[in-house]
C-alpha cells in the first residue's frame, strides 16, 4: 500500500510539472552532460591536433576548410563553458600544447633545411621559455581578498547588501592619519553577498573562481585563472612575449619555406608550397600559429587600452550595462571617466601598483 501511495503521490507530482519546464530541465542536463563529455574527451581531441593539420597539409582546400572549422569549434566551447560559469583546462592545455608542437615542427621541419640559424634558434627557443616561465608566474595568483584581515579591519561595520560606509566614526582623540583612512574607506568599500565579506575598492567577485579578486580584469580561459592586482602584470607580459615570439616564429618558417616573398606576403601568396608536404605542413601550421596569435593580439591590444585610460574589464561591463561608460577608439576601449587621470599617470600606477594584500594588511591594523 505504501509503495502504491507513494507511486500515486509522484505521477500526481509529475503532472503538475509544466511540460516547458520539463523540457527545460531536460536540455540543461543533456547540456551537462555533453559538457562533462568533451571535458574528460580533452585528451584525445588535442591529440587529434595533429592529425588534422597534417591532414590540412595534403590540399589547400582541405586546409581552408579544416582552418576555418577549428576557430568555430573553439569558439562555440568558449562561450559554452563561459556561459555556465566552469573552469575549464581545455584551453589553457591547448595553449601549451600547440606552443609545444609548433616548436618540435621548427626544429624538425624548419631547422634541417638550413635557411635559419643558431641565434635565431636561439631566440625562438628563449622566447618560448620565457612564455611558459611567465605563465607560471601568472598562475600564481590573481590577489583574492584575505578575509580574516578583512573581516578584522571591518568588524564594525553593518553586513547589508548595499555598499558599506566603513567603520564608524573615529573619537575625537584619535591620530589624522587614522581619520584620514577611515574617510578613504567611506562609501568605497563594498559587502559580497557570496563570499559574505567587506571587500576594497575595485574589488570584483569571479563565478568562476568562487571568490573576490582585488582589482579584478577579468577571468582569463587561456590560463584558467582570474586576473588581478597580483597578477595583472605579469600577464600582459605573458601576452607581449608570447605574441612576440610567436610572429618571430612565423617570420622565420615563412622566410624558410618561401624565400622569395615577405612574411606578409608570403603567408597569403607562395608558389609551390604544396609541392613537397614538408612545405605544405609548415605553411599550414604557420597559418594555424597566425590564427591564434591574431586572436591573443587582440586580447593584448585591448589591454593595452584598458590601462590607457586606467578601467578594467569588469568595471567596462558594468558601465555598458549601467550606460554609464563611453566607447572610444571604434568600441575597443569603454572610457568611464573614474579612476583615470591622464595617459601617462595611469601606466605609472599600474606599473608601480603593489599587491594589495601586503597594503591592505597594514591599513587594517591600523584601522583596528
Amino acid at each position: 500500500l505504501e509503495q502504491r501511495s507513494r507511486s500515486h503521490i509522484e505521477r500526481k507530482c509529475c503532472s503538475m510539472v509544466p511540460e516547458k519546464h520539463f523540457r527545460s530541465s531536460c536540455q540543461s542536463s543533456v547540456f551537462g552532460l555533453v559538457m562533462e563529455h568533451l571535458e574528460i574527451s580533452m585528451i584525445p581531441a588535442l591529440l587529434l591536433l595533429p592529425v588534422l593539420l597534417q591532414v590540412a597539409a595534403a590540399h589547400y582546400l582541405l586546409g581552408i576548410s579544416i582552418l576555418t572549422a577549428l576557430p568555430g569549434l573553439v569558439l562555440w566551447y568558449y562561450y559554452a563553458t563561459h556561459r555556465r560559469k566552469r573552469r575549464t583546462l581545455f584551453f589553457l592545455s591547448l595553449a601549451l600544447y600547440s606552443l609545444a608542437y609548433m616548436y618540435y615542427l621548427f626544429i624538425t621541419q624548419v631547422v634541417p633545411r638550413g635557411d635559419v640559424g643558431l641565434l635565431q634558434v636561439s631566440t625562438a627557443t628563449s622566447g618560448m621559455l620565457l612564455t611558459v616561465a611567465l605563465l607560471i608566474h601568472t598562475k600564481r595568483g590573481p590577489g583574492f581578498v584575505p578575509q580574516p584581515a578583512v573581516h578584522g579591519a571591518l568588524s564594525g561595520t553593518t553586513k547589508s547588501s548595499t555598499p558599506s560606509v566603513g567603520p564608524g566614526a573615529s573619537s575625537s582623540g584619535a591620530p589624522a592619519e587614522l581619520q584620514a583612512g577611515k574617510e578613504a574607506l567611506r562609501g568605497k568599500w563594498s559587502w559580497c553577498p557570496v563570499c559574505r565579506i567587506m571587500r576594497p575598492p575595485r574589488a570584483g567577485h569571479c563565478r568562476t573562481c568562487g571568490g573576490c579578486v582585488q582589482r579584478l580584469d577579468h577571468h582569463c580561459v587561456w590560463i584558467n585563472s582570474c586576473v588581478g592586482q597580483a597578477n595583472h602584470r605579469s600577464f600582459l607580459l605573458t601576452l607581449s612575449v608570447f605574441v612576440l615570439t610567436s610572429l618571430y616564429g612565423i617570420s622565420l618558417v615563412l622566410g624558410s619555406i618561401c624565400p622569395q616573398q615577405r612574411a606578409v606576403t608570403a603567408l597569403f601568396y607562395c608558389p609551390g608550397v604544396y609541392a613537397h608536404y614538408s612545405t605544405a605542413l609548415c605553411f599550414t601550421c604557420s597559418w594555424y600559429s597566425s590564427i591564434i596569435t591574431g586572436g591573443l593580439l587582440y586580447v593584448l591590444l585591448v589591454q593595452v587600452l584598458n590601462i590607457s585610460f586606467n578601467v578594467t574589464e569588469r568595471e567596462a561591463r558594468l558601465a555598458l550595462r549601467s550606460k554609464k561608460g563611453q566607447r572610444r577608439l571604434f568600441g575597443l576601449v569603454i572610457d568611464t571617466g573614474e579612476h583615470s587621470r591622464g595617459f601617462f599617470q595611469n601606466w605609472v600606477d599600474f606599473l608601480t601598483m603593489k599587491d594589495a594584500s601586503v597594503s591592505l594588511r597594514s591599513s587594517c591594523t591600523d584601522l583596528v
